[in-house]
């Protein structure tokens, strides 16, 4: 069974004042990136958690075709999009889609983007053993590069067997027993490297690759 993706429905966008329609995206329809675009992929913290910050997949994409943003498709129910862009969208993409999601379902959220690239870099990059579980394994992406003080605020011993490494905007995670009793929360790492935070079990992140690429 491959992953359970959803592609946006027919939408309407502008471009330079005049109305562009959008035919429907999925794995086998997108065939290239416009040019001037390129792929990315949006993580969205803490939607559909345990029945609050509840958010429908399809509004979800809708919101990102509204923006501006083509070909958009989302991986199951957390808040993952895959979509393409042009640079300047995709940087100003956080906070187009948090004020839409305040204004229509009336909570906050965090949106973090990363570029194809970027998420490639992210899969070749994990310190941990990467061949067991991948539930045991996870990647927290964050809105900013953390300076080396508030890397330091981070305990090593905070939550043993379990174990970080912080590599940029990603800190990776092993959690040996799991990660529902673990101290190594995305609230800790939040609170102590002062910047948001949202977090992807390793197989959610090897399937996004996967989407990505896919042409």
């Amino acid at each position: 069974m491959g992953p359970r993706i959803a592609a946006a429905p027919r939408a309407t966008r502008r471009e330079s004042g005049a109305a562009v329609s959008e035919t429907e995206h999925g794995p086998a329809a997108e065939s290239s990136v416009t040019h001037g675009e390129r792929r990315y992929v949006a993580l969205l913290r803490g939607v559909n958690v345990g029945g609050r910050n509840k958010l429908p997949m399809a509004d979800l994409r809708d919101i990102f075709s509204a923006a501006g943003c083509s070909a958009v498709r989302t991986y199951i129910q957390s808040g993952n999009v895959v979509f393409q862009a042009g640079q300047d969208l995709a940087e100003r993409a956080p906070e187009i889609v948090t004020e839409s999601i305040r204004r229509q379902f009336g909570y906050e959220t965090v949106v973090v983007v990363r570029s194809r690239e970027e998420l490639r870099q992210v899969a070749a990059s994990n310190p941990f053993d990467t061949s067991g579980d991948p539930r045991f394994l996870q990647v927290a992406f964050l809105a900013d590069t953390p300076d080396a003080e508030a890397v330091s605020r981070l305990d090593p011993r905070r939550s043993p067997p379990d174990a970080f490494a912080v590599r940029g905007r990603h800190v990776y995670l092993h959690y040996p027993n799991g990660v529902a009793r673990s101290k190594l929360t995305n609230e800790y790492l939040a609170a102590q490297l002062q910047t948001a935070s949202t977090m992807r079990n390793w197989r959610t992140v090897l399937t996004l690759l996967e989407l990505v690429e896919t042409p």
